[in-house]
């Protein structure tokens, strides 16, 4: 077992409201001068660029989850992390078949940009990815998870576009896999706040949509190695893995405070 650190929210230049530089080389040569060993690439209601990630990332060392942020009906953002690139582009079959008619406007949302590896452009997606799709939390929930995927409530501590904020509470039948807290708590501070879900692990991430964003609210996880079966068995508590929730003592060589899965 190994204590690795992964920020598992990142937006590329193929989401609208990302900087530019956010492009495959720049993302993994800012998270590994942070020191992270682990990242999912989780542009909005897309995941046309995690075939680049994955494909630049090979011999740097760092970890490449593939996802995507959809946001449901009821405009709730949620994470969708998948073990391989095909299972995400699954999952984008079905979020294009329920996105909002139209174009994107790059005037007003930004410009969606389809990049490979090499830091060559290789289009333009004209989706309205900013918006919200047809699905609800639950169809999006289960669709994730037909396809092996972690669904995880993003942000639930944001006043706009969690599942807090947009529904006021997280109902018993909500199988989520994580609740994300934003870089605005600390996850023991968390633990505080939303007592009440205390069945869920938490993670927390840096949402970024900038390459200075990159690794400011990381996660801390035990596992044997980084990927996403080490993920999901971290977040299930099995195994000796878990999330380490207790960063304070963690940074000064103490005992670390394990979250033992849901339930």
């Amino acid at each position: 077992m190994k204590v690795i650190t992964a920020d598992l929210h990142v937006h590329t230049c193929l989401s609208p409201c990302a900087t530019l530089d956010m492009t495959p080389r720049k993302i993994i040569r800012r998270a590994r001068e942070n020191g992270l060993a682990m990242i999912a690439v989780t542009d909005h209601n897309s995941a046309e660029n995690a075939s680049a990630m994955t494909a630049a990332a090979r011999s740097s060392g760092l970890c490449i989850i593939p996802g995507m942020e959809i946001a449901t009906s009821e405009e709730v953002h949620l994470l969708g992390l998948f073990p391989a690139v095909e299972h995400a582009v699954s999952m984008q079959t079905l979020v294009y078949q329920n996105l909002q008619p139209g174009q994107n406007d790059e005037d007003l949302f930004g410009i969606q940009v389809i990049t490979n590896e090499f830091e060559e452009v290789e289009g333009f997606n004209t989706r309205l990815l900013i918006g919200a799709t047809e699905l609800r939390i639950d169809e999006a929930v289960s669709a994730i998870h037909a396809r092996d995927g972690l669904a995880i409530a993003a942000h639930v501590d944001r006043q706009s576009f969690s599942v807090l904020s947009q529904l006021g509470f997280i109902s018993e039948d909500m199988t989520f896999d994580a609740l994300e807290i934003s870089k605005r708590l600390t996850l023991k501070e968390a633990r505080i706040t939303y007592r009440q879900y205390e069945r869920f692990p938490f993670i927390t991430s840096s949402d970024a949509h900038d390459l200075n964003e990159i690794g400011v609210s990381p996660t801390h996880l035990r596992l044997s190695s980084p990927g996403f079966t080490g993920l999901r068995m971290a977040l299930a508590g099995e195994g000796g893995s878990c999330v380490i929730e207790d960063n304070a003592s963690l940074a000064h060589g103490g005992p670390v405070t394990p979250h033992i899965g849901p339930g």
